[in-house]
């Protein structure tokens, strides 16, 4: 008998297989959240459109044209919400436009926003990537 044994039995403590298997059993869940919540981060990246605002002109009070960049994943479709804003920040046109899947990665393009009143700037509010049956 070994001195931990002698001392495990004089003070009644037991080694339990069990809890063993429990701390493995639990490691293992751990690594697997680990894996999953990376591929999750990995997939959400593979799959996000950057859009730049890079001109806008105020053409009347009717209408803005905004240009913009968006770099996107080749062979996916995307849509943009774009939109014209006055001068306190109120909304005063918004579109959104779809965008055909293209092999190329960056793009720019030129659209017009209808506008309810005059409009002081025009950006990209959001971009996304379309489902493929939407496209």
């Amino acid at each position: 008998m070994t001195t931990q044994d002698m001392l495990d039995e004089r003070y009644g403590r037991r080694r339990s297989p069990g809890r063993r298997w429990i701390l493995a059993l639990g490691g293992v869940l751990a690594v697997g959240a680990v894996v999953l919540f990376g591929w999750f981060t990995v997939q959400g990246a593979l799959d996000s459109v950057d859009s730049d605002t890079t001109s806008f002109e105020v053409a009347d009070e009717h209408s803005v044209t905004l240009g913009f960049q968006i770099t996107s994943p080749p062979g996916a479709a995307v849509a943009c919400a774009i939109e014209a804003q006055d001068e306190e920040h109120g909304v005063v046109g918004w579109r959104v436009v779809e965008i055909p899947a293209s092999d190329v990665h960056a793009r720019a393009f030129r659209e017009v926003i209808p506008t309810t009143a005059l409009a002081t700037t025009g950006f990209v509010n959001s971009c996304w990537v379309l489902p493929p049956e939407a496209s």
